[in-house]
């Protein structure tokens, strides 16, 4: 082998490594949440107590947003986990809102590894936005957001908001 076509492999080489590592690095952001399991039948465990999962949010023109916050009680004697929120549409997205910090919008395209844990006896808000003019529709419509928890009882927590598009 000549020097030339060693230098040649040499940099594919590193440059391959580099690709890899980066793609590494961009797939897995930040070290990976585990989340806690529970039985039904574990009295220690996380218990999840919503005020409501459905709210009217009356009538609305297709250009403006409106949101809803639904409250979020961890009757339990665990830390409860939220992750993996999503919602059924483009146009609805989903916040998780405690402490005073509120976190990013996620909708029905997001991917993220955002996980906060609510410790027994507290509250966190839920704040379900509808933005109809990212998917423009009229009349009666109805969207949802979609949390996932360590609460055996209720593994997916559904929030669903309803309008009159006009």
């Amino acid at each position: 082998m000549t020097l030339r076509n060693s230098i040649v492999w040499g940099g594919a080489v590193v440059g391959l490594a580099i690709i890899l590592a980066a793609s590494y690095a961009l797939l897995n952001k930040g070290p990976q949440k585990t989340q806690t399991s529970y039985a039904v039948t574990d009295q220690s465990r996380p218990r999840a107590q919503l005020n409501k999962t459905s709210a009217d949010l009356g009538k609305m023109k297709v250009s403006e947003d409106k949101s809803y916050d639904f409250t979020m009680k961890n009757i339990g004697k665990k830390p409860l986990q939220l992750f993996n929120i999503s919602s059924s549409c483009g146009c609805t997205f989903g916040q998780v809102i405690y402490n005073g910090v509120t976190s990013e919008k996620f909708g029905m395209h997001t991917k993220s590894a955002y996980q906060i844990e609510i410790p027994p006896q507290k509250e966190a808000v839920i704040r379900v936005t509808y933005s109809p003019s990212i998917m423009p529709v009229y009349g009666p419509v109805e969207r949802e957001v979609y949390i996932k928890t360590n609460d055996p009882e209720n593994p997916t927590l559904t929030f669903i908001v309803k309008a009159v598009v006009q």
